[in-house]
């Protein structure tokens, strides 16, 4: 079988210059300095079936969505990439902009429809009308939140904005830190945010790295993993729900991470095991993490878990059409990418 056409779903960049406005990147952090297409690159083997990636926005400091300077800066690092403008510093060559296939910046989905709305104008114009159709859909970490941001009518009046306007919400929560309260307030929040809404208006959810489920555990009569499972198959009843693989190496136990990808397999096949079962092929995509996915495990990470999700297709017997959909067309679909 000839190499299958790869979109990476899930990569973070911004530069040392940048850095400071990051919200979570602190002088010690493993990941400080600048984190570039060009590094990237290098850790991929930029493989000729890897079309590209879709950038997601990195948590930059916004004083609880009320101060907008840093998430409009790094719609500005976008705007440098696809129309081939770079800085210096930026890490990137202007031929790159092929290789971003879509956006998803930061967006103040909790401050409800008349300031979110305010917000996308002033991010349209930030990004310029090239750029701007590279933009796809949005983020606003649920992770790091109080418990109940997520339900409140500004964050699902929010949220129905970006289905009306026929953008995508990418969904991050983490159930490994925060519990099962992050799972069920995740199920909540999607079916009021559908509630009413005709079909082709109900927000698509993109869901990030397996809702970071505890990957430290044995025993799969563990409560935290009954209710992940249970989670997931909830989540994947509603049809404009999709999952990432990606994530897994961050929730790994230290000495984990270091062993082959064969033995990181083995050890997460149950979890890989219930999303493949839950969401099918058609509703599942490859993504890395990167750099987030290096930390603890090195350059070779990508190509680490490329290969675990290789040995997902495998042990699920997915066939040709199956598997271009969990390295690419999925991601395509989910994201309208090249509509």
């Amino acid at each position: 079988m000839a190499p299958i056409p790869i979109v990476d779903s899930h990569i973070h960049l911004y530069t040392e210059s940048e850095q400071s406005t990051l919200t979570w990147l602190s002088p010690e952090h493993p990941l400080t300095g600048s984190h570039s297409i060009t590094e990237y690159n290098g850790n991929t083997g930029s493989p000729a079936h890897l079309e590209g990636f879709i950038f997601i926005e990195a948590d930059r400091k916004n004083d609880d969505a009320k101060n907008w300077t840093y998430p409009l800066e790094e719609i500005s690092f976008v705007r440098r990439i696809v129309t081939g403008s770079p800085k210096p510093e930026d890490g990137h060559a202007a031929t790159d902009a092929k290789h971003l296939l879509a956006a998803v910046p930061w967006a103040p989905v909790n401050l409800g429809p008349k300031k979110l709305e305010e917000y996308l104008a002033k991010a349209e114009e930030t990004a310029g009308p090239e750029t701007w159709a590279k933009v796809k859909g949005f983020r606003y970490l649920i992770q790091d939140k109080p418990n109940g941001t997520a339900l409140e009518e500004d964050f699902i009046a929010g949220l129905q904005v970006l289905g009306q306007r026929g953008f995508v919400f990418d969904l991050g929560v983490d159930q490994h830190r925060r519990g099962r309260i992050q799972l069920d307030q995740t199920v909540e929040m999607i079916d009021r945010a559908h509630e009413g809404v005709d079909e082709d208006k109900k927000v698509v959810f993109i869901i990030n790295h397996l809702c970071k489920p505890d990957l430290t555990i044995v025993n799969q009569s563990d409560p935290s993993f009954v209710a992940w499972r249970t989670s997931m198959f909830t989540l994947s009843r509603c049809r404009r729900t999709y999952m990432k693989l990606s994530g897994c190496f961050e929730e790994l136990p230290d000495w984990l991470k270091a062993r082959p990808a064969e033995a990181i397999f083995e050890a997460i096949l149950p979890w890989l095991a219930i999303v493949v079962a839950a969401f099918g092929p058609g509703r599942i995509m490859f993504g890395s993490n990167w750099p987030v996915c290096n930390v603890g495990v090195g350059e070779d990470a990508w190509k680490k878990w490329h290969r675990v999700v290789e040995m997902v297709c495998d042990l699920a017997g997915l066939s040709e059409d199956d598997q271009k959909m969990l390295w690419g067309g999925t991601a395509k679909k989910a994201y309208s990418i090249g509509a």
